[in-house]
């Protein structure tokens, strides 16, 4: 029988794999995707399905993740530390994991409109896709970017439930195809020695840190013009235009320490990031 330290470190060790605190950079947007359509406060109903299924999907996407290079964060000093690696689970505990994330989202999707489901491989094999790629091109970023942008995508789908007004979306998934594929390579760059060294395909390996991320300053630069073409567009309201200057210099500031503190750069600040752009919107639409 399982004690009660033994439940928690299990518990422990399922909610590290999934890396729950990474929704931090997803749920923002897919509500402010969400926003964009309803152009105000969506019905609970709504905000609880798009929730279920944004957490089915994300748990799903990082379990397959986790389990596709499991021997590769082996060999990784950064990684070896994971849930896979250091044993800590077995692979069927994380299959089940994937299979039962999996079913929320089916369902989520499918509670939500028919065209929800239809459409709802498309993201999961983006993201079982992006860690395949890194490992013989150096676009797996702007992989990794695309399969992140079908967060606001899906936010605004639940809530439009049609194609045919998608043109409300464009700039704020564009901006997220190219926030995330700039921050990616960020974060590539705690990797680039192991990544060169085993023959991985990111940029740092490919550039050099130093060219990466000037690579990464200029995605995020047009990441900044998107958002303000959204602005424009969209959104001119004096609190929004708050925001978007925030953003501005959310992305200043990560390029500043990002030599020095990539993990700064990539996790805190462009968790804070993702929610002013979310305030963007709220404040832009209301």
């Amino acid at each position: 029988m399982i004690s009660g330290a033994g439940v928690v470190n299990r518990l422990r060790a399922y909610t590290g794999f999934v890396k729950l605190e990474h929704t931090v950079f997803s749920l923002p947007l897919i509500f402010a995707g969400t926003l964009l359509h309803t152009q105000g406060w969506p019905s609970g109903r709504l905000v609880a399905l798009i929730l279920l299924a944004a957490i089915g999907g994300r748990v799903m996407a990082m379990g397959l993740n986790r389990l596709i290079d499991a021997r590769i964060d082996a060999q990784n000093p950064r990684t070896r530390g994971r849930e896979l690696p250091r044993g800590a689970m077995e692979r069927w505990e994380a299959w089940v994991i994937v299979v039962l994330a999996g079913i929320l989202y089916l369902w989520a999707a499918a509670a939500l409109a028919p065209i929800c489901l239809r459409l709802s491989p498309i993201p999961v094999a983006l993201f079982v896709a992006y860690p395949y790629l890194k490992r013989f091109t150096v676009l797996s970023h702007v992989g990794l970017g695309l399969a992140w942008s079908m967060a606001p995508l899906g936010g605004w789908l639940a809530a439009s439930q049609s194609l045919a007004a998608i043109g409300e979306i464009g700039w704020l998934w564009v901006f997220s195809w190219l926030w995330v594929a700039g921050f990616d390579i960020i974060y590539a760059t705690m990797d680039e020695a192991f990544d060169r060294e085993v023959g991985l395909h990111s940029l740092p390996a490919r550039l050099g840190r130093r060219r990466a991320l000037a690579v990464a300053a200029w995605l995020h630069a047009a990441a900044f013009l998107s958002l303000a073409a959204l602005w424009v567009t969209q959104l001119q309201t004096p609190l929004a235009l708050v925001c978007l200057v925030a953003t501005g210099m959310l992305f200043i500031w990560q390029h500043a320490v990002a030599d020095r503190r990539p993990d700064v750069a990539f996790f805190q600040l462009n968790g804070l990031l993702g929610f002013v752009v979310f305030g963007l919107v709220v404040t832009g639409v209301s």
